[in-house]
């Protein structure tokens, strides 16, 4: 039923818009600040190190690749008005699960690494122990899950830091000597091409759970049908572009610090970066940068694989998952710090995390471009974009050649 004004003009038409417009910001951020998590910013730096002005080679195809992969997810999933596992298993019976299974492992892998990153942060503030860090937050994370809408507290003070991130780089960009032709060049046209490169940052930034958060965020928000899909285009691009903005400005600082002379410490290479350019203020700042992200990447891995959890136990959800949600939510966290504590070695575990997570998206992203063209989920009236389905499968087929060949070269 519509409401109405005092002069009976009908107000639903601009609450619904309203709602759909902060749906998509929220979803973008959701998406976005998941992405600029602890491995998002040592994968950059790690990569920049190793790499030099050729990394930005992979930057770019991340860009691109993010774009498709991005706005073919969101799109289909809110044409379909259904959650990506749902469209799974409408495509073939079965295959819900599997992407359930999928992404849930792959969100814990990914847990694995964000509250080592947090771990990271801690050791950069106070000195202690990256692995006595990580169990302190894995508690401090545990304790904000069983506190009514803490959730959306955090969303906002990781809002505010990804701010200053954003300030403290261009800070940085300012007062070092960045190689801006050198980085353009390469960019374009690269000496050397490392495909694990390429896979490990596409993982890390649309691999896994991340992929869905945004587009799920905008469902959950109303958005329903292709009447609802111009929220799906400024969601989507909104969340790449500022994610992109972050990685490349953190790509050129760290070129400008690695041009400089200076040798990137391998345990905590993007904190390398911060201390070089920008002193003690700059290291430990991004320490506290770090905890933010890990904190923040660690409850919405493990809402939204336990909501992939949940479908996988019942297609309506069952009474008893429900009574045990948090319990399974808790463990979740507990078990991904335990491993970390027994594994170490935080960079490198934040590294292959986003390898891990890009393996999973040519299946998950190869499914929903079946289900783009079967009426009888998105409907009988809807054609998805040519250039979005050829754009899509070229995705497919290099990230699963790039999985391949990631595996040879760890071989």
């Amino acid at each position: 039923m519509q409401k109405h004004s005092k002069n009976g003009v009908s107000e639903l038409p601009a609450t619904h818009d309203k709602k759909l417009r902060s749906a998509a910001i929220g979803g973008a951020f959701l998406m976005a600040m998941s992405a600029v998590g602890p491995g998002f910013l040592t994968q950059t730096a790690t990569f920049t190190g190793q790499l030099g002005a050729d990394f930005g080679f992979a930057i770019l195809i991340c860009i691109l690749v993010d774009i498709v992969v991005q706005l073919n997810i969101w799109r289909i999933i809110v044409v379909a008005g259904k959650r990506a596992q749902v469209v799974a298993n409408d495509v073939f019976p079965g295959l819900g699960y599997l992407l359930s299974a999928l992404v849930a492992i792959g969100g814990l892998f990914f847990n694995i690494g964000n509250v080592g990153g947090a771990g990271l942060g801690l050791n950069v503030l106070f000195g202690i122990s990256p692995q006595a860090g990580a169990v302190l937050i894995g508690i401090f994370s545990i304790i904000v899950l069983v506190i009514k809408d803490a959730l959306k507290a955090v969303d906002r003070t990781v809002q505010v830091l990804a701010a200053i991130i954003v300030l403290v780089l261009i800070y940085i960009l300012c007062v070092m000597k960045v190689p801006y032709e050198t980085a353009v060049v390469h960019t374009f046209k690269p000496t050397h091409i490392d495909f694990y490169s390429i896979l490990t940052i596409v993982g890390g930034t649309v691999g896994g759970y991340i992929s869905f958060a945004g587009g799920h965020r905008l469902l959950a928000g109303g958005a329903n049908g292709q009447k609802d899909i111009k929220y799906v285009n400024q969601g989507a691009l909104t969340g790449i572009g500022l994610a992109s903005i972050v990685r490349v400005m953190l790509f050129l600082a760290g070129l400008a610090v690695v041009t400089a002379g200076y040798k990137l410490d391998p345990a905590n290479p993007a904190a390398s970066i911060f201390k070089s350019a920008a002193g003690n203020f700059g290291y430990k700042f991004f320490g506290l940068v770090l905890i933010a992200a890990g904190l923040s990447s660690v409850l919405g891995s493990t809402f939204t694989s336990v909501s992939f959890l949940d479908y996988a136990v019942s297609k309506k959800g069952n009474a008893k998952f429900d009574q045990f949600r948090g319990w399974i939510t808790i463990g979740f966290i507990v078990f991904a710090t335990a491993i970390f504590y027994f594994i170490g070695q935080p960079a490198k575990v934040l590294v292959v995390v986003g390898a891990l997570n890009g393996f999973i998206l040519p299946i998950a992203l190869g499914i929903l471009l079946i289900a783009a063209h079967k009426s009888k989920i998105m409907g009988s009236d809807y054609h998805h974009p040519a250039w979005l389905t050829w754009t899509g499968w070229i995705v497919v087929a290099f990230m699963a050649y790039s999985s391949i060949a990631a595996v040879m070269k760890l071989l």
